[in-house]
């Protein structure tokens, strides 16, 4: 083999030479000392992302490639195919050891022209040769790299003939021939990003690689020779396109019928038949790309950004997505299609894909406990597209951050307090303690310990509700969503310590930037994504410890092996007894609080906590929550201006109630299929605290009650004047009463008197006269009554107010006289 090689390549260098044994023995020294080993490597395969139906079945996402290629057994191809590649491209491939002799000794003659090119006489053991070092060119990164690779591998030269026999020689060493046809049949090119036979099938057929017929097998095989040529996609060119039935390929296609039947491998009947059928391909174009993924389209993109973060994959972002798409990976994710269709449903219902401003409505489901994302929609379709084809289209995912594909975040209002709720009962603080939650024009002074006291300066939040009570529990501005509770809270608090309870519980600023800290930040100002917020919730409702999310639950490789998917890290945020005061005081929301909506539509009901939320001017309404077992985020957002979305309405109904009606349909679907249990029950002292007796300071100055309250462990704050009959300047009353109980640590609120009362005399049982005469600087106003005592005929039985109670002169007083 040797003495041919080196004498054939020597005739296709310089025929003239042909008869000099020094040029033949020079060849044949250098065809010895070439390498005859070639590693064959993994193929470049399509990755393919599944989620997992209720009946244990993948069902494909989305597929990720540079060659489109499924690889199968020589078992899984038509025998017309085998038949057709061997009649076609090798006759004697059964017989030769890798170079067909007489082929090469054709393809040597032709160099006689005066071109003086090198050319035929490729065996397909020569040909796989080539496609393996093609394919390792493929895989470099470099592309001066593979531009020099690929043309050593490709370029018209007797040395790159010279090696490519000795490879050819050496595979057949290594191999046997079902193997090496098998091998070719996977590698080689079909036109386009087509490889392999069986995505050719595919493709150009809607068939797979077992179940061609003959004609079918014969015109794919056709392309193999010249895949630009001769490939089935272009309907519009002039040489080979429907007009004229696909010529070039057919003419290809009929010579090598005529091949099969030469070499008996076809009937005479079967190449009249197969010569008279049309060329009739079926294009089917193959899933690429989140965007074939549908409503869960966002969802997909979010788990291509979870590869790119993972070394798994390779050292850096751009090996990592060139290794997934040629790596043949199985991605099975945690999406729950069943919750992911209520999911886009529900949006769908509530919320259009455009409007006349810019609405963007998200849905995110976490698992409890395990961090899985089991839904993830948006009101938009996803496009992987630089420029969106339409306002219904985008890009981002409203559902993630910035460096996952996501937005730069929105603002979730009140569902941050959640955080404030939570370092307040973990610095021992109970829901029953009081806060003064007075409106005011300055609150002061926050404490800071990362960077020293903050100054509210003019920041002074209103109630959204406009509610004027100046002493709520933590527990009433919890279900009532108080905002001048909160930051009374927070003034007791840490600003500094409430941003590092936010981040225990997963959650970051969207953009990338340090969560804010000051004291707006308590009333939920820093963008955020939702998944993030979905994340804090399940980590809430399962005792709180918070575990970070994941999407993949398996990889599986080309060669079936598994590897390990990122996993879930699970944190403990707050201790379970913190956890579970949360717990209470969040499903007194659902069931009496700014949440009743979504709770009472929520069937089957199991236990659930939640959280309301609305930004200023209602750009962003929010429902948050969640179940033992699932917690969803749902929010209506402005993704850009300013729209107040209690101003607006889709079909007929407020928008800023959507959150209302999409919640509870998710919510529903979740609980019919997993359930839900009871929340650990709260302590009664996260609950009301150590209570201690209020002591009574009505009467004392303002002074005097300060020190006495604040003996007794309680908090005192100056609530103003109120009419009493006390003199003025001295304690009216508090709230809470003294007498009274509250806990430890609890605001109590004073109010002085301003002197403009007096007790009302006792006037039963005086005549109508001497009432008046009592009652002077009083209006009087008469009824009558009749009695059985005659001793009570002429006089006051009854007045109202009561004596003793205090009243401002000049208001009325109401006697009834009593009459026969």
């Amino acid at each position: 083999m040797s003495a041919v090689a080196g004498l054939l390549v020597t005739v296709a260098i310089t025929p003239a030479l042909a008869i000099s044994s020094m040029a033949t023995t020079s060849t044949i020294n250098a065809f010895e000392n070439l390498p005859n080993y070639l590693a064959i490597e993994e193929l470049s395969q399509v990755s393919t992302i599944y989620a997992v139906q209720n009946d244990g079945n993948p069902y494909p996402l989305a597929s990720f490639y540079d060659q489109n290629r499924v690889e199968v057994g020589i078992e899984s191809m038509s025998p017309f195919v085998l038949d057709a590649v061997v009649a076609g491209e090798d006759p004697r491939f059964r017989e030769h050891g890798g170079v067909d002799l007489q082929g090469t000794i054709r393809g040597a003659l032709s160099t006689l022209t005066p071109s003086g090119d090198v050319s035929g006489g490729s065996s397909v053991t020569q040909q796989y040769v080539k496609n393996v070092l093609v394919q390792k060119c493929e895989i470099m990164t470099d592309q001066a790299k593979l531009d020099a690779c690929f043309d050593d591998a490709t370029k018209t030269s007797p040395e790159r003939k010279l090696k490519e026999m000795r490879l050819a020689i050496g595979v057949e060493k290594q191999y046997s021939k079902d193997q090496i046809l098998q091998g070719y049949l996977n590698i080689t090119g079909f036109g386009g990003t087509v490889y392999g036979i069986e995505s050719a099938a595919r493709y150009y057929y809607n068939a797979s690689a077992a179940t061609l017929n003959l004609p079918q097998a014969a015109s794919l095989i056709a392309i193999v020779n010249n895949p630009e040529k001769f490939r089935l996609d272009r309907p519009d060119s002039e040489t080979n396109g429907a007009a004229n039935g696909y010529a070039a390929n057919k003419d290809r296609r009929d010579y090598i019928l005529r091949e099969m039947l030469k070499y008996e491998k076809i009937s005479a009947d079967d190449y009249t038949a197969a010569v008279a059928s049309p060329i009739e391909p079926q294009i089917t174009e193959p899933s690429t790309g989140c965007q074939t993924a549908g409503g869960a389209g966002f969802f997909c993109n979010y788990v291509t950004h979870v590869l790119r973060s993972d070394p798994t994959f390779g050292a850096d972002e751009d090996t990592r997505m060139l290794n997934f798409r040629r790596g043949g990976y199985q991605i099975y994710t945690t999406l729950d299609l069943d919750l992911q269709l209520a999911s886009e449903d529900a949006i769908n219902a509530q919320i259009p894909m455009t409007a006349s401003w810019d609405v963007g409505a998200v849905a995110t489901s976490v698992q409890v406990g395990t961090g899985r994302v089991i839904a993830m929609a948006q009101n938009k379709k996803y496009t992987q597209l630089e420029e969106a084809p339409g306002p219904e289209y985008t890009g981002i995912n409203y559902n993630t951050n910035y460096t996952e594909g996501g937005s730069t975040g929105f603002q979730p209002g009140s569902t941050y307090k959640v955080f404030t709720l939570a370092e307040w009962l973990k610095e021992g603080h109970a829901l029953g303690e009081r806060v003064d939650s007075a409106r005011k024009s300055n609150w002061g002074t926050f404490q800071d310990y990362c960077d020293g006291p903050q100054s509210a300066g003019s920041y002074n939040p209103r109630n959204d509700g406009n509610e004027g009570g100046t002493n709520y529990t933590a527990l009433q501005s919890t279900i009532d969503s108080i905002n001048t509770g909160f930051m009374g809270m927070a003034k007791r608090l840490d600003l500094c310590k409430i941003r590092d309870m936010a981040t225990s519980f997963g959650v970051v600023r969207a953009d990338g930037d340090p969560l804010s800290k000051t004291p707006s930040s308590v009333l939920g100002t820093n963008e955020v994504a939702p998944l993030n917020m979905a994340v804090a919730f399940a980590g809430i409702a399962n005792k709180g410890t918070t575990c970070s999310p994941i999407v993949i639950d398996r990889i599986v490789g080309a060669d079936g092996t598994e590897i390990t998917p990122p996993a879930s890290t699970c944190t403990e945020s707050v201790e379970p007894a913190v956890a579970a005061g949360m717990a209470y005081a969040m499903q007194r929301v659902m069931s009496e609080g700014s949440a009743t909506q979504s709770y009472g539509n929520t069937y089957p009901r199991v236990p659930m906590i939640g959280k309301t939320g609305t930004t200023d001017d209602a750009l962003a309404t929010w429902m948050s929550g969640a179940s033992t077992k699932v917690a969803t985020v749902v929010g209506v957002v402005n993704v850009t201006g300013f729209q107040n979305q209690r101003d607006t309405k889709f079909n007929g109904l407020q928008v800023a109630t959507a959150r209302h009606r999409i919640w509870p349909v998710i919510m529903s679907a979740a609980n019919e299929k997993y359930g839900g249990d009871d929340f650990e029950a709260a302590s009664g002292n996260v609950i009301r605290g150590a209570q201690v007796s209020v002591p009574d300071v009505r009467g004392l100055s303002m002074g005097d009650a300060k020190s006495k309250i604040e003996s007794a462990g309680f908090g005192f704050a100056d609530g103003g004047i109120t009419d009493s009959e006390l003199p003025a300047g001295m304690v009216a009353r508090t709230d809470p009463a003294g007498g009274g109980s509250a806990s430890i640590g609890s605001i109590i609120t004073a109010y002085s008197s301003n002197g403009s009362q007096v007790l009302l005399p006792n006037v039963v049982g005086q005549t109508l006269d001497q009432a008046k005469g009592s009652l002077s600087g009083f209006g009087v106003q008469v009824l009558e009554d009749t009695v059985t005592d005659p001793a009570q005929v002429g006089r006051v039985t009854v007045m109202n107010p009561v004596a003793g109670s205090p009243a401002i002169p000049g208001g009325t007083v109401i006697v009834v006289v009593g009459k026969q």
